[in-house]
């Protein structure tokens, strides 16, 4: 189960097996490698929300390279608290408290999680398997990727899967070239 694909770095996943008549808890797989949600295109920078939607970040194509450069210095900076919970001291006057979104971000970092990542066009698909080289982490999936075949070797050379569909296109810009 992912969620949408409006900001770069998303939700993580959950791993199921629908069975008729359970409960959401029970349908979850127990040991599944833990996956979350990445997204480039138009959707992330709001492209096409209208003239009011202009005060999220990021707006640019740039913006969101450096929403994950951001995010990943901080992530390999993070050091995360004791397993007893609660607080660690850092330093002399510094503390650290947990950060749920940093505690993800460092799995991938030590890669114990796993992404899953919304896209379409070449430049962006290239971006992001360059920052994650740069981090020293590679993306498990691209969906969509529609512009994939562009860039076939450099998704071989970084590793990466790629799921897409045949039949719909051309509903959105970044996809005219499907």
């Amino acid at each position: 189960l992912l969620h949408g694909s409006a900001n770069p770095i998303g939700g993580q996943r959950g791993l199921v097996k629908f069975r008729w008549g359970y409960a959401p808890a029970p349908m979850k797989i127990t040991g599944a490698d833990g996956f979350i949600k990445f997204a480039l295109g138009e959707n992330v920078k709001q492209s096409n929300w209208g003239d009011k939607s202009v005060v999220r970040y990021p707006q640019t194509r740039m913006g969101v390279e450096q929403t994950y450069i951001n995010y990943f210095t901080k992530a390999r900076e993070y050091s995360p608290p004791t397993p007893e919970g609660g607080l660690k001291t850092k330093g002399k006057n510094e503390i650290t408290r947990r950060d749920l979104k940093l505690d993800a971000l460092k799995e991938i970092l030590e890669h114990k999680r796993f992404i899953t990542c919304h896209s379409y066009v070449q430049s962006e698909i290239t971006m992001l398997m360059n920052v994650a080289d740069t981090f020293g982490f590679k993306v498990n999936t691209f969906t969509h990727v529609l512009e994939g075949y562009k860039i076939a070797d450099k998704l071989k050379a970084h590793g990466a899967n790629a799921s897409t569909f045949a039949d719909w296109w051309a509903y959105k810009y970044e996809v005219i070239d499907a």
